[in-house]
């Protein structure tokens, strides 16, 4: 098994010590396929000569989570639980915090195994759990082909500056991972928490206290199944044209695996090898997007203590655009008047309906709608602060280190200096009539319309 040192961090200095399991505290990664954090807790309970046992907790007090996110994170981990126990592993659900969870259901663990969660709440979570174990917990990277500090040891300020760094190290982690079979069943062992019942998953869900005023959505369904017949669906009829059409909204040439990767319902690693075994015009460009793109942004998040924040961005984008601030705006519109998409524009007020009504917006549309709220808002930090609510709110790819590089982008963030203007200072600037010259936007907002009905 391939299952490298850089992707392992101590957490706590403790050893293994005698137990009657090895507990894998699954969160970030929710899937039993292709999955470094699962086989390395196998790995060592076939050692130790114990089952390995999987928990993962369900809480009310995931920031910003809403019923749509929590339906489709739960649709996955229902998925998960039965193709775990179909390999002899039980997976644990539990209703409540994991800071008081994994501690109790580790009283009698030799060692505990999670993912790695780059976002303030995940680390916070993981060091608060390591402190109470007196046992060693590891966490394991698996949600990225190549872990954060493999790659670059600060901050990069764009692709350019990450790309050759991932360049010279990604062919060491683009290999395939091995099953390992658990040598001991933990379908019977019993752990001191209260199971939490997927089984009926309307009830799963009224038994949650969480906000609902964003209702699920019904055009993606959570699981790692339905990520694998979308990555097989996209390689077959989409990779060929995913270069020349990606970045046009009235096409459908994406991949739409977001949600999947955010949740860890399918593992990057699994979708690059898929992508790279072909011979498609279209392979370089998804990798590029997928490593060194999604990849900057989790080096912005991990390096960046103030990712989710205006004063976080580059020193440049905010002496050009706090220096611009006063300068007079055409169109101002409230955050309320945003949410409900009541703009003079309509190819903005279409982007932010397909969020609203599907949970995902077009890539490049979600640049454009990015860059509107800045230039019509009062402030640019009431614009990134209205910008960084909407995605977080509607998109199932929301509270994703992705979002947080993207709402910043559209702030200069990884970009250059452009030639100055109102409003934008030196930030990259759009408009309607690039919309209308690139792409028939009419047939976007036509498609987004359809949606509505």
């Amino acid at each position: 098994m391939t299952i490298y040192s850089e992707r392992l961090e101590d957490l706590n200095g403790q050893p293994e010590q005698a137990g009657q399991i090895v507990l894998y505290w699954m969160q970030a990664a929710q899937r039993a396929q292709c999955n470094h954090a699962l086989e390395y807790a196998v790995e060592r309970a076939n050692a130790l000569g114990l089952p390995a046992v999987v928990l993962f907790c369900v809480t009310d007090a995931f920031p910003e989570a809403n019923a749509r996110h929590y339906q489709f994170m739960l649709q996955g981990i229902r998925e998960t639980q039965q193709t775990l126990a179909d390999r002899g592993l039980r997976l644990m659900v539990h209703h409540g915090h994991p800071e008081q969870t994994v501690p109790r259901a580790a009283r009698k663990a030799a060692l505990v195994v999670t993912d790695t969660g780059h976002l303030r709440i995940q680390r916070q979570w993981r060091a608060a759990v390591a402190s109470e174990l007196a046992c060693r917990m590891v966490q394991v990277e698996t949600n990225l082909v190549v872990p954060v500090e493999a790659v670059s040891d600060k901050e990069n300020f764009s692709a350019g500056t990450l790309r050759p760094r991932m360049h010279r190290v990604w062919d060491r982690f683009l290999v395939p991972l091995n099953t390992v079979k658990p040598k001991h069943t933990s379908l019977d062992v019993r752990v001191p928490i209260k199971a939490f019942d997927l089984s009926r998953l309307d009830r799963a869900m009224a038994g949650l206290d969480i906000d609902r005023t964003v209702p699920p959505v019904t055009g993606f369904v959570g699981g790692p199944s339905q990520a694998q017949a979308r990555l097989e669906d996209f390689v077959e009829h989409k990779l060929d044209r995913f270069t020349d059409l990606r970045n046009d909204p009235s096409q459908d040439f994406c991949s739409g695996l977001s949600p999947y990767l955010h949740f860890g319902q399918m593992s990057p690693l699994t979708m690059a090898l898929a992508v790279l075994a072909t011979d498609s015009p279209g392979k370089e460009a998804l990798v590029e997007e997928l490593i060194v793109r999604r990849e900057l942004a989790f080096n912005y998040v991990h390096y960046n203590p103030r990712y989710d924040q205006y004063e976080g961005l580059a020193p440049w984008a905010l002496r050009t655009l706090n220096f611009h601030t006063p300068d007079r705006r055409e169109y101002l519109y409230t955050r309320t008047q945003f949410e409900q998409a009541d703009t003079h524009d309509p190819f903005w007020n279409a982007a932010q309906l397909e969020m609203v009504v599907t949970g995902k917006m077009h890539g490049y549309m979600r640049m454009y709608w990015g860059k509107k709220i800045l230039e019509w808002s009062k402030t640019p930090k009431e614009a990134f602060d209205t910008a960084l609510y909407l995605n977080n709110k509607y998109e199932l790819d929301g509270r994703d280190p992705n979002g947080f590089a993207g709402v910043a982008w559209c702030f200069g963030q990884h970009d250059r200096a452009w030639g100055e203007r109102p409003v934008y200072g030196k930030v990259r600037y759009m408009n309607a009539n690039g919309l209308k010259r690139k792409f028939n936007i009419q047939a976007y907002v036509a498609q987004v319309r359809c949606l509505e009905r």
